[in-house]
């Protein structure tokens, strides 16, 4: 269920706000003071980050509190993960490649 997370990355906006949260715990208005867009275009890179897993949102009265979640990049990290290994495997051969050739 990688294909939400992505999607939700793909966005410079979205990453951003990612960022944003990083930092801290936000509510829809206080990221809307951030950018130069309206609370419902904001609202709905929030619900795309959500969709994702990225953040996790809880209700304190009238207040949506927006928070980053972690555990969501696990699928990011373990794509990437793949082609890190992928590469290990492809650097060693060409060192081994390399130091056969050397006299």
């Amino acid at each position: 269920m990688t294909q939400p997370t992505f999607r939700a990355l793909a966005d410079p906006t979205r990453r951003d706000i990612l960022q944003m949260l990083a930092t801290g715990d936000m509510t829809i208005a206080q990221i809307t003071d951030r950018f130069d867009m309206t609370r419902a275009a904001v609202k709905k890179h929030l619900t795309v980050l959500s969709d994702g897993g990225l953040i996790t949102t809880e209700v304190r009265g009238r207040e949506r509190i927006n928070r980053l979640d972690p555990a969501g990049f696990a699928p990011v990290r373990d794509w990437l993960t793949f082609f890190d290994r992928f590469w290990d495997d492809r650097l060693t051969a060409l060192t081994d490649a390399i130091e056969k050739d050397q006299p």
